[in-house]
């Protein structure tokens, strides 16, 4: 039979007892550490005890690394309680012998104030380096291989430990999923994760965000997919554009906003010429009524397209390659306004100053009203010209508006989809050619219950991680062969 040594936060007795008496039930079993970041604790319930400093810190690996006696280490990385499931133990170490995995991690319940739900997570890949990728609180790794991530770990991370040491194991061996219910995670309390989609960015965990891009940057060099800041070089002479930028906004049934987005675009102010392609995506609301209102200005470029397939990419590839199309290609979404009347210039401008192919301004979060909310301003700092193109593959977001290279952008199109398509762009540019930069507030990015991320249930959350996550894949896949073919 293989043997599991178990560590599980502490915070008092009281908090850790069902979880205790549960593991105890299980043969597989050995031994049971609790982890305390407070120097006064004592051990209690038969267990021993470690002293941490935080649960996260690249020290508290090592010590569990020290102190681990089993064949599996079980690491529990939340302070609720732990309900494994019948012979679910059993279960995940024989997954993790006959796959030689490293890590094993499953779908689980969540029981919040009484109500039992299911909490399907999503498979690891090899592009999974988000460090929130969510494997869930239960951990199972082969105590071979965390001892030897642990040995080898040459920072002293505060936040970012249990990260860099699920990077370290995924390349010594497998990192797999058991889609299957193994265990329950019991709280008191509802984390409405839909309201987390911005921690990352938000200012008070800059410094998390620093150990984060510095363990994934170790990571891309270890595994040869970073990209040093060399790039190629950009000439914007390519074709005959009439106009120097064309705004493009795809949009379907949003009657509500599409009249302040078209006003914002049409009250810019510019040196050079101009044009707005909005892409009506067979409304059915009046949105296209409300767009008529504004065609005549003859900047208003106003198209249904023929094909009734098309998402929110497909309808941005229709606007870039038409024939009016201007020499650079800027983002707005139906929802949303520009901050001003001076964001085409700021823009556009930033594409010379910085030799950039694709240009990320700043926005800031506000009501349908325009009023702020928190967080508020999202600068996307972590896109650094040094490291941007390395470290956006651990982000889950570029930032807004987002501006094109006209040329480059028809050579590399926009995938189909609605979800994830400007990530993708913004990997695939980065991936040759600088992103540019824009600091000051541009752009405000309007939440509403109408958002394509408001409330998602766990499925599509799944899906969308998912699917970003595969968007990595492919390009670190790219860049791995563009590294070995130099």
């Amino acid at each position: 039979m293989n043997t599991i040594h178990c560590f599980l936060p502490f915070r008092d007795e009281a908090q850790v007892r069902a979880s205790v008496a549960a593991l105890r039930e299980c043969p597989e079993v050995t031994r049971i550490t609790l982890l305390s970041a407070d120097a006064t604790a004592t051990a209690c319930l038969g267990c021993d005890l470690l002293h941490i400093d935080t649960l996260t810190s690249s020290a508290t690996v090592r010590q569990i690394a020290e102190h681990a006696a089993a064949e599996y280490i079980l690491l529990y990385t939340k302070y609720t309680e732990l309900v494994p499931g019948y012979l679910a133990l059993n279960r995940m170490t024989r997954i993790a012998a006959d796959s030689n995995a490293g890590l094993i991690y499953a779908d689980y319940y969540t029981v919040i104030d009484g109500v039992k739900s299911n909490t399907p997570v999503i498979d690891w890949q090899f592009g999974a380096l988000r460090d929130d990728f969510n494997f869930g609180p239960l951990l199972l790794y082969r105590a071979t291989d965390f001892k030897k991530a642990a040995s080898e770990i040459d920072k002293a991370y505060t936040a970012a430990g249990l990260y860099d040491l699920r990077l370290r194991v995924s390349r010594i061996a497998p990192v797999v999923h058991i889609n299957e219910y193994l265990y329950t995670d019991v709280t008191v309390s509802n984390d409405k994760g839909g309201e987390r989609i911005f921690d990352y960015v938000d200012p008070k965990n800059r410094g998390v965000q620093i150990e984060m891009e510095e363990a994934c940057t170790d990571h891309l060099k270890a595994i040869g997919g970073y990209l040093e800041p060399k790039f190629d070089k950009i000439e914007f002479d390519r074709g005959d554009f009439k106009n120097e930028a064309s705004v493009i906004i795809p949009v379907r049934n949003r009657v509500r906003t599409i009249r302040d987005a078209i006003r914002s675009v049409l009250s810019q102010k510019t040196d050079f010429p101009f044009n707005l392609f909005i892409i009506d995506n067979h409304s059915t609301d009046g949105t296209g009524e409300a767009i008529e209102e504004f065609t005549s200005d003859p900047r208003v470029i106003h198209i249904i397209p023929e094909r009734t397939d098309l998402g929110i990419g497909g309808c941005w590839n229709v606007g870039a390659n038409h024939p009016e199309a201007g020499k650079f290609c800027v983002q707005l979404d139906s929802d949303d306004v520009y901050a001003d009347e001076n964001t085409l210039a700021k823009m556009v401008k930033a594409f010379y100053d910085n030799n950039s192919a694709m240009v990320v301004g700043t926005y800031m979060l506000t009501d349908i009203d325009m009023n702020m909310i928190p967080p508020g301003v999202i600068d996307h700092r972590e896109w650094t010209p040094e490291n941007g193109r390395n470290n956006a593959l651990r982000i889950n977001g570029l930032g807004a508006p987002r501006a094109f290279y006209t040329p480059l952008l028809r050579e590399i199109q926009v995938p189909n989809t609605s979800y994830g398509e400007d990530y993708a762009l913004g990997l695939a540019f980065s991936r040759h050619y600088q992103i540019g930069r824009v600091y000051d507030v541009v752009y405000l990015c309007r939440r509403w219950e109408d958002n394509s991320d408001h409330a998602l249930d766990i499925v599509k959350t799944n899906t969308n991680n998912l699917y970003k996550d595969r968007i990595r894949t492919w390009e670190l896949e790219a860049r791995c062969a563009m590294n070995r073919n130099k």
